[in-house]
This record gives structure tokens, C-alpha cells and sequence, in this order.
């Protein structure tokens, strides 16, 4: 059965680093990127958390940025802790993915698809 309550304090996680990232992480390996958390995945007693970062510029990009995001884990422990009034915050594990990337790949191929079947559609 799902720990409701780890999915929701999981989600917590991941908006509150969203938001450091965009508002005050000052690092410049991830300041002026398009990064994005894609998903948290936090243990089941809640002392790990594994989170996933994306960058649109790509894989690169977002190793580069998970570089900067762990100089930074420490701030970014305790303003969660703060924010979130938690008695321990989890130990934050930042893994670079590629998914942002992938979409934008399927998304363009989907695209062209398209055109193809538009100019399909005006020869007949």
C-alpha cells in the first residue's frame, strides 16, 4: 500500500526546490538555465531524497547544474526545513535526466510527422 503521506511531503519537496531554483540560487552553473525538477523520489522514512533535474539546453546542462544544486544542498536543506516546519529534513540527492530533453526530440519528430501528413493530405 502507498505512503500517502511520503507522496505528498515528496511533491512539498520538489515545488520548494523549484522554486530556490528559480528564486535564489545564486550559482551561476544553474543560474540563467531552463532547469526544471522533473521528480522527487523520497525513502520510505523519509531521511533520502533522490531529485531529478532536467535542463532544455541538455544532459550536459543539467549535469553542470546538478554541480551547483549540491554546493547549494545545504542552504537548500534548511530553507526546506523552514518552509516545511520538518524536524529532519532529508539528505537531497541531485541526479541529472534527460527527460525535458527526450520530449522536446518526441515533440519535433511529432512535428515533422505532421507536416508530412499535412502535404500527404493536399497531393491527393
Amino acid at each position: 500500500m502507498p505512503n500517502f503521506k511520503n507522496g505528498r511531503l515528496s511533491e512539498d519537496i520538489k515545488r520548494e526546490i523549484s522554486g530556490l531554483i528559480m528564486e535564489e540560487i545564486k550559482d551561476p552553473r544553474v543560474m540563467g538555465k531552463f532547469i526544471s525538477v522533473v521528480r522527487t523520489e523520497l525513502s520510505g522514512d523519509n531521511s533520502h531524497c533522490k531529485v531529478y533535474i532536467s535542463c532544455i539546453e541538455g544532459e550536459e546542462a543539467a549535469k553542470e547544474a546538478v554541480k551547483g544544486l549540491e554546493s547549494a544542498s545545504g542552504m537548500i536543506r534548511k530553507r526546506i526545513s523552514n518552509v516545511m516546519h520538518l524536524k529532519k529534513c532529508p539528505e537531497l540527492k541531485f541526479i541529472a535526466d534527460n527527460s525535458i530533453e527526450h520530449s522536446a526530440e518526441i515533440s519535433e519528430m511529432l512535428r515533422r510527422i505532421e507536416v508530412t501528413d499535412d502535404s500527404d493530405k493536399k497531393e491527393s
